[in-house]
């Protein structure tokens, strides 16, 4: 066996696997909250920026990121001081890897979504400054329901 076949079956190809099976597993039992943030997030549909749902991250799976901003957005269920100390640490490990983090509790997303979708609008313009400027000649509201008003390059694998 060559080298770059042991690279292929090797112990990380096994770990890539087991990421994939778990990241697989979230995105197919998703909360309520998930479901709907996904549906205004998929397909560019939000300033025409690619969302990934259950995207890893080091150890850790982020509920959605947008790899080209840097932005990652966490949703959040009703929570114990054990839980919160979790999730506090994710936040710490990816920005430390150079992400921003938003965090929303899965009843905002619920009952809020168009103040959800704002903020996270907000923060896509603030990390990606084409978009920003884009947006000032009024060539992209960013706040589309529509999926065909969306970008050419759909992706819905994720």
């Amino acid at each position: 066996m060559s080298s770059l076949e042991d690279d292929i079956s090797g112990p990380l190809s096994r770990v890539r696997e087991r990421v994939g099976v778990r990241a697989r597993s979230l995105r197919e039992t998703p909360t309520d909250a998930e479901t709907l943030l996904w549906y205004h997030l998929r397909d560019r549909r939000l300033a025409g920026c690619k969302f990934r749902r259950q995207r890893p991250i080091g150890r850790y799976f982020a509920d959605f990121a947008c790899l080209e901003a840097k932005l990652v957005v966490e949703l959040d269920g009703g929570q114990h001081a054990d839980v919160a100390a979790y999730d506090e640490a994710r936040t710490r490990f990816m920005e430390g890897e150079g992400l921003r983090v938003l965090r929303f509790w899965n009843n905002e997303v619920l009952t809020q979504i168009d103040v959800v979708r704002e903020q996270i609008l907000r923060a896509l313009q603030t990390l990606t400054p084409a978009l920003s400027r884009k947006r000032e000649r009024g060539q992209d509201s960013g706040l589309s329901d529509d999926p065909g008003s969306s970008q050419d390059n759909k992706d819905t694998s994720t």
